[in-house]
């Protein structure tokens, strides 16, 4: 029997790729489109949400995986490995930890980790808790580190617009008329599993993204050069998504950036033309 597996749910955004390369498994959110459920990732990208917004004007809304789910997940899990670490989506985002550490309690060898973040914040700790297991440290102590590590996880990004948010009951439609008005992109970030508005930049997205790296450049001078993450909606054009690549790699030091799409259920929240730069502050 294998010694242990990292698991998250399908809102980590990890490309198929690096999934498969660090033999990660992911279990999917319910992603509710009017009557008809679908599997986040497997049976519903981002594209296909934005067209449901577009068609209908009303946003999907997302289910937490179930409790049995999770049981039967990690079941099936622990006959081929001897420790399950599970790093949930943030429990102020969704119920997945609760259910996911209720269902731990009946499957033994499962750990499960409260990320607090969502997307690749959530990544960030499966690599780490990863690069951990690869360096042979014990699977408890890398539970332990790991979870150490959540509150140093920055995760934020830009938004072009609040429609998403106006529409998942996250800013008032004065809020929305006024961003329009004055052509505003919020910086947003997470706080303690929170979403909250740092900053709101006005002009063009692109100018504004550019005032969100100096931004971050600025704020955090101590950070993990290991690796960070610039995570967009499938509508950032090339140009947007390499410029904050470039601008980046300019005024950080890391070692890679890796460039991956956000999901159905994150993209459910944070809507089109979003980007955002997610790395480990020390």
């Amino acid at each position: 029997m294998q010694k242990c597996i990292i698991t998250a749910e399908t809102t980590c955004d990890l490309s198929p790729e690096i999934l498969k390369e660090r033999n990660f498994r992911t279990i999917p959110i319910t992603v509710v489109l009017g009557m008809e459920e679908k599997k986040d990732g497997a049976e519903i990208k981002a594209e296909e949400l934005f067209d449901y917004v577009k068609q209908t004007g009303s946003l999907p809304k997302t289910a937490a995986v179930a409790i049995e789910e999770y049981k039967e997940f990690f079941t099936e899990l622990r006959k081929e490995y001897e420790t399950v670490i599970h790093v949930a989506l943030s429990s102020s985002a969704s119920t997945s930890y609760n259910n996911a550490s209720s269902a731990a309690e009946e499957v033994e060898g499962v750990y499960v980790i409260d990320s607090k973040a969502l997307s690749t914040g959530q990544g960030l700790l499966m690599l780490k808790a990863s690069d951990m297991l690869n360096d042979g440290i014990d699977p408890k102590a890398v539970y332990e580190r790991t979870s150490a590590l959540v509150s140093k996880v920055q995760t934020s990004f830009v938004v072009d617009t609040l429609d998403y948010l106006a529409k998942g009951g996250r800013c008032s439609s004065v809020a929305l008329i006024a961003s329009k008005i004055l052509k505003i992109h919020p910086y947003i970030y997470e706080n303690d599993g929170n979403l909250q508005v740092k900053k709101k930049y006005m002009g063009s997205l692109q100018r504004s993204l550019t005032q969100y790296v100096n931004d971050l450049a600025g704020e955090y001078q101590s950070y993990d050069k290991r690796r960070a993450f610039v995570t967009h909606s499938p509508c950032n054009t090339r140009a947007e998504i390499e410029e904050v690549i470039a601008k980046v790699k300019d005024l950080f030091d890391f070692d890679e950036i890796i460039e991956t799409q956000a999901g159905a259920t994150v993209s459910t929240h944070c809507g089109m033309n979003t980007i955002g730069v997610l790395f480990i502050v020390e």
